[in-house]
């Protein structure tokens, strides 16, 4: 039996990044780099999908998403009743 290789891909906000270079350092398989003061995907293969350039862009410029897997989609908080207990909503 093999097992497909997970793939992820990587969706930069350019505006919202300030070139910081924390995600770039943070990353464990250096598939991030700096170009023309803003961060870049220069080797998205080597990417395992552990999202700690996610977790410490203090800008939000960066997401990691994985290939092929549907985004979750959670209740806008407009139609959330915070008159009942989380515990007994139900989706």
């Amino acid at each position: 039996m093999s097992e497909q290789k997970k793939t992820f891909e990587h969706v930069i906000r350019e505006r919202w990044c300030k070139g910081c270079n924390i995600c770039v350092a943070f990353c464990p398989k250096q598939v991030l780099a700096l170009k023309n003061g803003k961060v870049t995907v220069v080797q998205p293969n080597l990417c395992i999908g552990c999202r700690l350039c996610e977790l410490r862009c203090p800008d939000f410029a960066i997401e990691v998403h994985e290939r092929g897997k549907p985004e979750s989609v959670g209740i806008d908080a407009a139609h959330r009743d915070y008159g009942i207990s989380p515990e007994a909503e139900h989706d």
